[in-house]
Protein backbone atom coordinates (compact mmCIF):
# COMPACT_ATOMS: atom_id res chain seq x y z
CA UNK A 1 0.00 0.00 0.00
CA UNK A 2 2.50 2.68 1.20
CA UNK A 3 4.30 1.54 -1.96
CA UNK A 4 1.90 1.97 -4.46
CA UNK A 5 1.27 5.87 -2.36
CA UNK A 6 5.09 6.73 -3.44
CA UNK A 7 4.46 5.37 -7.12
CA UNK A 8 1.52 7.12 -7.46
CA UNK A 9 3.56 10.38 -6.03
CA UNK A 10 6.32 9.86 -8.32
CA UNK A 11 4.35 9.57 -10.98
CA UNK A 12 2.61 12.77 -10.21
CA UNK A 13 5.93 14.45 -9.78
CA UNK A 14 7.25 13.33 -13.54
CA UNK A 15 4.07 14.38 -14.90
CA UNK A 16 4.12 17.70 -13.34
CA UNK A 17 8.00 18.54 -14.31
CA UNK A 18 6.95 17.27 -17.79
CA UNK A 19 4.28 19.77 -17.89
CA UNK A 20 6.23 22.50 -16.63
CA UNK A 21 9.24 21.65 -19.53
CA UNK A 22 6.76 21.22 -21.83
CA UNK A 23 5.74 24.87 -20.87
CA UNK A 24 9.34 26.55 -20.59
CA UNK A 25 10.28 25.03 -24.13
CA UNK A 26 7.17 26.32 -25.76
CA UNK A 27 7.45 30.10 -24.45
CA UNK A 28 11.61 29.82 -25.31
CA UNK A 29 10.51 29.33 -29.02
CA UNK A 30 7.95 32.18 -28.95
CA UNK A 31 11.19 34.57 -27.50
CA UNK A 32 13.14 35.64 -30.87
CA UNK A 33 16.59 37.72 -30.78
CA UNK A 34 16.64 41.44 -32.37
CA UNK A 35 17.32 40.83 -35.60
CA UNK A 36 19.24 44.14 -37.06
CA UNK A 37 20.59 44.32 -40.17
CA UNK A 38 24.06 46.69 -40.73
CA UNK A 39 26.85 46.86 -44.01
CA UNK A 40 30.14 47.09 -41.91
CA UNK A 41 31.98 48.63 -45.27
CA UNK A 42 30.95 52.24 -43.71
CA UNK A 43 33.67 53.69 -41.34
CA UNK A 44 33.14 54.63 -38.54
CA UNK A 45 29.51 53.99 -38.33
CA UNK A 46 29.99 50.37 -39.17
CA UNK A 47 32.56 47.79 -40.40
CA UNK A 48 34.54 44.54 -39.67
CA UNK A 49 38.11 44.18 -38.34
CA UNK A 50 40.63 41.86 -39.26
CA UNK A 51 39.19 38.95 -36.37
CA UNK A 52 35.88 39.64 -37.97
CA UNK A 53 34.28 41.72 -34.95
CA UNK A 54 31.82 44.28 -36.05
CA UNK A 55 32.35 47.43 -34.76
CA UNK A 56 31.32 51.36 -35.15
CA UNK A 57 29.49 53.85 -33.70
CA UNK A 58 26.23 52.52 -35.19
CA UNK A 59 27.56 49.28 -33.81
CA UNK A 60 27.83 50.95 -30.05
CA UNK A 61 24.68 52.84 -30.46
CA UNK A 62 22.47 49.55 -31.21
CA UNK A 63 24.17 47.33 -28.31
CA UNK A 64 23.54 50.30 -26.05
CA UNK A 65 19.70 50.85 -27.43
CA UNK A 66 19.11 47.09 -27.53
CA UNK A 67 20.44 46.59 -23.83
CA UNK A 68 17.96 49.45 -22.44
CA UNK A 69 15.37 48.15 -24.30
CA UNK A 70 15.75 44.63 -23.08
CA UNK A 71 16.49 42.81 -26.13
CA UNK A 72 18.77 40.10 -27.60
CA UNK A 73 20.57 41.64 -30.64
CA UNK A 74 21.94 39.71 -33.68
CA UNK A 75 23.48 41.38 -35.75
CA UNK A 76 23.14 40.51 -39.63
CA UNK A 77 25.44 41.86 -42.74
CA UNK A 78 23.34 42.85 -45.82
CA UNK A 79 24.24 45.35 -48.29
CA UNK A 80 23.22 49.16 -47.95
CA UNK A 81 21.21 49.30 -50.80
CA UNK A 82 19.28 45.58 -49.71
CA UNK A 83 18.31 47.09 -46.18
CA UNK A 84 15.40 48.42 -47.52
CA UNK A 85 13.51 45.40 -48.94
CA UNK A 86 14.70 43.32 -46.16
CA UNK A 87 12.83 45.78 -43.72
CA UNK A 88 9.67 45.67 -46.29
CA UNK A 89 9.35 41.60 -46.15
CA UNK A 90 10.11 41.63 -42.53
CA UNK A 91 13.70 39.60 -42.78
CA UNK A 92 15.11 41.58 -40.05
CA UNK A 93 13.64 43.68 -37.47
CA UNK A 94 15.56 46.71 -37.76
CA UNK A 95 18.47 48.35 -39.78
CA UNK A 96 21.29 51.07 -38.70
CA UNK A 97 24.28 52.09 -40.94
CA UNK A 98 23.98 56.06 -41.28
CA UNK A 99 19.93 55.53 -43.19
CA UNK A 100 19.34 59.18 -43.40
CA UNK A 101 15.51 60.22 -41.99
CA UNK A 102 13.69 60.68 -45.62
CA UNK A 103 10.34 61.24 -47.08
CA UNK A 104 10.80 58.82 -50.10
CA UNK A 105 12.06 55.96 -47.61
CA UNK A 106 8.88 56.59 -44.86
CA UNK A 107 6.55 56.03 -47.31
CA UNK A 108 7.82 51.96 -47.27
CA UNK A 109 9.50 51.75 -43.85
CA UNK A 110 9.63 53.83 -40.30
CA UNK A 111 11.91 55.48 -38.44
CA UNK A 112 13.33 56.02 -34.74
CA UNK A 113 13.65 59.13 -33.50
CA UNK A 114 16.96 60.54 -34.72
CA UNK A 115 20.45 58.89 -33.24
CA UNK A 116 22.65 61.06 -35.23
CA UNK A 117 23.04 64.55 -37.54
CA UNK A 118 25.15 64.13 -40.54
CA UNK A 119 25.67 65.68 -43.92
CA UNK A 120 26.86 65.24 -47.30
CA UNK A 121 30.24 66.31 -48.54
CA UNK A 122 32.12 66.58 -51.51
CA UNK A 123 34.99 64.95 -51.61
CA UNK A 124 38.10 64.78 -54.31
CA UNK A 125 41.76 64.23 -55.01
CA UNK A 126 44.06 65.71 -52.83
CA UNK A 127 45.63 67.41 -55.74
CA UNK A 128 43.19 68.66 -57.57
CA UNK A 129 42.64 72.48 -57.61
CA UNK A 130 39.56 72.92 -59.81
CA UNK A 131 36.84 72.10 -57.57
CA UNK A 132 36.06 74.24 -54.59
CA UNK A 133 32.70 73.82 -53.80
CA UNK A 134 29.40 72.77 -55.23
CA UNK A 135 29.76 75.86 -58.02
CA UNK A 136 32.50 73.98 -59.59
CA UNK A 137 30.65 70.48 -60.46
CA UNK A 138 29.34 71.23 -63.48
CA UNK A 139 30.88 69.09 -66.35
CA UNK A 140 32.50 66.70 -64.02
CA UNK A 141 32.10 63.18 -63.75
CA UNK A 142 30.41 62.16 -60.00
CA UNK A 143 30.67 58.89 -58.12
CA UNK A 144 28.34 58.15 -56.10
CA UNK A 145 26.81 54.61 -53.83
CA UNK A 146 23.99 53.02 -55.11
CA UNK A 147 20.62 53.84 -52.49
CA UNK A 148 21.91 56.68 -50.62
CA UNK A 149 20.45 60.56 -50.57
CA UNK A 150 24.38 60.98 -52.19
CA UNK A 151 22.87 59.44 -55.07
CA UNK A 152 20.00 61.16 -55.20
CA UNK A 153 21.31 64.76 -54.39
CA UNK A 154 23.53 64.13 -57.56
CA UNK A 155 20.66 64.07 -59.39
CA UNK A 156 19.93 67.18 -59.12
CA UNK A 157 23.86 68.54 -60.23
CA UNK A 158 22.90 70.16 -63.32
CA UNK A 159 25.22 68.66 -66.31
CA UNK A 160 27.04 66.41 -64.39
CA UNK A 161 28.08 62.19 -65.56
CA UNK A 162 26.92 60.29 -62.50
CA UNK A 163 28.48 56.84 -61.89
CA UNK A 164 26.97 54.43 -59.16
CA UNK A 165 28.95 51.76 -57.36
CA UNK A 166 27.84 49.36 -54.71
CA UNK A 167 30.56 50.61 -52.06
CA UNK A 168 31.67 54.03 -50.85
CA UNK A 169 35.38 51.77 -50.99
CA UNK A 170 35.19 51.28 -54.95
CA UNK A 171 34.43 54.96 -55.55
CA UNK A 172 36.87 56.60 -53.14
CA UNK A 173 39.36 54.22 -55.37
CA UNK A 174 37.73 55.57 -58.94
CA UNK A 175 38.51 58.87 -57.19
CA UNK A 176 41.90 58.31 -56.22
CA UNK A 177 42.91 56.51 -59.84
CA UNK A 178 41.42 59.37 -61.44
CA UNK A 179 38.41 57.92 -62.78
CA UNK A 180 35.89 60.28 -61.74
CA UNK A 181 36.68 63.85 -60.36
CA UNK A 182 34.81 63.74 -57.45
CA UNK A 183 32.00 62.10 -54.48
CA UNK A 184 29.18 62.95 -52.89
CA UNK A 185 29.62 61.08 -49.81
CA UNK A 186 28.82 61.50 -46.11
CA UNK A 187 30.73 64.15 -44.28
CA UNK A 188 31.90 62.69 -40.84
CA UNK A 189 32.58 59.27 -42.47
CA UNK A 190 35.15 60.92 -45.00
CA UNK A 191 36.71 63.25 -42.34
CA UNK A 192 37.22 59.83 -40.16
CA UNK A 193 38.50 58.05 -42.52
CA UNK A 194 41.00 60.77 -43.91
CA UNK A 195 41.89 61.33 -40.24
CA UNK A 196 42.48 57.94 -38.76
CA UNK A 197 44.55 57.78 -42.16
CA UNK A 198 42.10 54.77 -43.55
CA UNK A 199 41.86 57.38 -46.50
CA UNK A 200 44.80 58.57 -48.32
CA UNK A 201 45.27 61.25 -51.14
CA UNK A 202 41.62 62.50 -50.45
CA UNK A 203 40.27 65.79 -49.15
CA UNK A 204 36.86 67.44 -48.67
CA UNK A 205 35.82 70.61 -50.00
CA UNK A 206 33.15 73.18 -49.31
CA UNK A 207 30.15 73.26 -47.13
CA UNK A 208 28.67 70.52 -46.00
CA UNK A 209 25.81 69.90 -48.88
CA UNK A 210 22.71 69.15 -46.59
CA UNK A 211 21.65 68.49 -43.21
CA UNK A 212 20.38 65.14 -42.35
CA UNK A 213 19.35 63.12 -39.32
CA UNK A 214 20.08 59.33 -39.18
CA UNK A 215 17.56 56.82 -37.57
CA UNK A 216 17.14 53.29 -36.95
CA UNK A 217 14.78 52.03 -39.57
CA UNK A 218 12.33 49.16 -38.77
CA UNK A 219 9.64 47.89 -40.89
CA UNK A 220 6.02 49.62 -40.60
CA UNK A 221 3.92 49.09 -38.07
CA UNK A 222 6.99 47.48 -36.23
CA UNK A 223 6.06 46.38 -32.85
CA UNK A 224 9.72 47.07 -31.83
CA UNK A 225 9.52 51.09 -32.53
CA UNK A 226 8.26 52.63 -29.42
CA UNK A 227 10.97 50.58 -26.87
CA UNK A 228 13.72 51.59 -29.41
CA UNK A 229 12.54 55.19 -29.19
CA UNK A 230 12.53 54.70 -25.36
CA UNK A 231 15.63 53.43 -25.47
CA UNK A 232 17.02 55.96 -27.59
CA UNK A 233 16.33 58.57 -24.94
CA UNK A 234 17.30 56.48 -21.86
CA UNK A 235 20.77 56.41 -23.34
CA UNK A 236 20.91 60.22 -24.24
CA UNK A 237 19.66 61.06 -20.59
CA UNK A 238 21.85 58.67 -19.07
CA UNK A 239 25.00 59.49 -20.55
CA UNK A 240 25.84 56.32 -22.83
CA UNK A 241 25.30 58.59 -25.65
CA UNK A 242 27.71 60.95 -24.99
CA UNK A 243 30.03 58.59 -23.76
CA UNK A 244 29.87 56.76 -27.54
CA UNK A 245 29.81 60.13 -29.72
CA UNK A 246 33.04 61.42 -27.74
CA UNK A 247 34.38 57.83 -28.38
CA UNK A 248 34.18 58.07 -32.02
CA UNK A 249 34.44 62.03 -32.86
CA UNK A 250 36.17 63.55 -29.84
CA UNK A 251 33.80 66.08 -29.99
CA UNK A 252 30.26 67.07 -27.66
CA UNK A 253 27.11 65.44 -29.58
CA UNK A 254 24.67 67.79 -31.30
CA UNK A 255 21.34 68.26 -30.03
CA UNK A 256 18.59 65.55 -31.27
CA UNK A 257 14.87 65.58 -32.14
CA UNK A 258 13.03 63.93 -30.07
CA UNK A 259 10.92 62.27 -32.67
CA UNK A 260 11.45 62.24 -36.27
CA UNK A 261 11.52 65.61 -38.44
CA UNK A 262 9.44 66.76 -40.55
CA UNK A 263 10.45 66.58 -43.81
CA UNK A 264 9.55 69.35 -46.66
Amino acid sequence: MINRKWRQLFLGIIVSVMIIACSINYNTKGISNFKVATDPTFLPFSYQTANGKLEGFDIDIINAVSQAAGLTLELESITFDGMIAALVVNRVDAAINGITITRERLQTISFSRPYMKAGLAIAVREDNQDIKDFNNLAGKIIGVQIGTTGANYAKTIPNVEIRNYNTGYEFFQDLINGNVDAVICDGFATLYAIKTGNLSRVKVVGELLTQEYYGIAVPKNSSHLDSINKAIATIIENGAYKQIYQKWFNTEPPKLPDSVPSLS
